[in-house]
């Protein structure tokens, strides 16, 4: 499965193009807690992940995604030892100011209201980012022309990591979500499994994908963010 997106980033854009960077202490999370709310405020509507990778541990950096934007910036999320490094990287005639006066107040900010929220409030907004990562997944596979089982499998993913989350469960829209998971999974279900998904249900998944992102989006915020 070809992806030219990933492949132009790790041996053209790194390289090649005008990049800022910040870096946050994980202290005193441990690295996947900052990995996550990281993830989550560099995420947008607007952006695909076009690349996870998971540390073995919770407790020690080695985490990377990559994010990609339709005004065509990358935003490179990396789990170092001691710290979490955020790294935007843009075109000539373009700026990477965002990451810096936006990202950055932005990042320290959740950090704290993550630090006083009790431990039954912090599972539930990790578990509702993991859910928020498994459909920026299932979208990227689409896009990829990903074949139907593996599609079939993250939305069951994302769907399941949802129903055992209460925040999620009982916002308002929650059985829309649940509904709008359950069609395409079943969609997906009746399709040959090793064939890639088909062009003409593209634009469909794409639309509810991005639909229900936006309001995940915004509902985890709403907790990040007092």
């Amino acid at each position: 499965m070809e992806n030219r997106l990933l492949d132009q980033f790790n041996n053209v854009i790194t390289f090649q193009w005008l990049s800022k960077q910040i870096e946050e202490p994980y202290s005193p999370l441990i690295p996947r807690e900052l990995f996550e709310i990281a993830y989550h405020t560099c995420n947008s509507v607007t952006m695909r992940n076009i690349y996870i990778k998971q540390s073995s541990s919770e407790e020690q950096g080695g985490s990377k995604a990559v994010l990609y934007s339709n005004d065509k910036k990358f935003i490179a999320i990396e789990g170092l030892e001691n710290s979490l490094k955020i790294t935007k990287y843009f075109s000539e005639g373009t700026t990477g100011d965002k990451v810096v006066t936006d990202i950055q107040p932005l990042l320290r900010k959740r950090k704290e209201n993550y630090i006083s929220k009790d431990a039954e409030m912090k599972i539930q907004i990790l578990k509702s980012i993991l859910v928020e990562r498994k459909l920026d997944e299932c979208a990227n596979l689409v896009l990829l022309k990903g074949i139907n089982r593996r599609i079939y499998f993250t939305i069951g993913d994302a769907r399941e990591s949802a129903a055992v989350v209460p925040i999620f469960m009982e916002a308002e829209g929650a059985s829309l979500v649940q509904l709008a998971l359950n069609k395409w999974m079943e969609t997906a279900q009746r399709l040959e499994q090793e064939h890639t998904f088909p062009d003409n249900l593209v634009p469909g998944i794409l639309k509810n994908l991005t639909q229900i992102k936006k309001w995940l989006l915004d509902l985890i915020s709403s907790f990040l963010d007092k």
